[in-house]
């Protein structure tokens, strides 16, 4: 019982964390439009939100009623958890103003090449990648992990199209 409440905790804990990445993606998006920016592929927005608030229910609804347990992999599944907040907020301090949730084109922006964008095209999304199989994997919720990750693969080859076309059209008029 002491284990779930811990997995209840962080599974608050990552939600909390979402609610200040949304303030931040608030205020850039704001930042973004005042510049002349302009979303781009609105589509599948809210399809993405449902998923990550379903993931955060899902890892604790399988948690109850699947009956799972902290296992032997649980801690290498929470290193994961931490592993994937920090390759986040490294993104979004990266990023700075032109960090948010939504894709907002801002004319004469350049692309950023710096901190973990040196390695990866995007590698917030190695993050979710990462975040959507450990989260549910800490207490052993497996059918979450696999559902959340098949979903998440048919959403993300979306977005990073979306991505990829918005930066080559602003390269295209600069």
């Amino acid at each position: 019982m002491r284990s779930q409440t811990a997995y209840a905790g962080l599974v608050a804990v990552v939600a909390a964390e979402r609610l200040a990445e949304l303030v931040v993606s608030r205020r850039n998006a704001a930042w973004s439009l005042a510049q002349g920016g302009h979303e781009v592929g609105r589509e599948h927005y809210p399809a993405m939100v449902a998923l990550h608030t379903g993931l955060l229910g899902a890892c604790l609804a399988e948690m109850h009623w699947g009956q799972r347990r902290f296992g032997r992999g649980g801690w290498v599944a929470l290193a994961g958890v931490g592993a994937a907040q920090a390759l986040r907020w490294w993104c979004i301090r990266t990023l700075g103003p032109q960090w948010n949730t939504r894709v907002i084109v801002v004319p004469g922006a350049s692309r950023v090449t710096g901190g973990p964008y040196r390695y990866l095209d995007h590698p917030n999304y190695v993050a979710v990648v990462v975040e959507g199989v450990a989260l549910p994997m800490v207490h052993g919720s497996r059918w979450t992990a696999a559902g959340f990750t098949i979903a998440n693969a048919a959403l993300l080859a979306r977005r990073i199209r979306v991505e990829e076309q918005a930066l080559r059209a602003l390269h295209e008029t600069a």
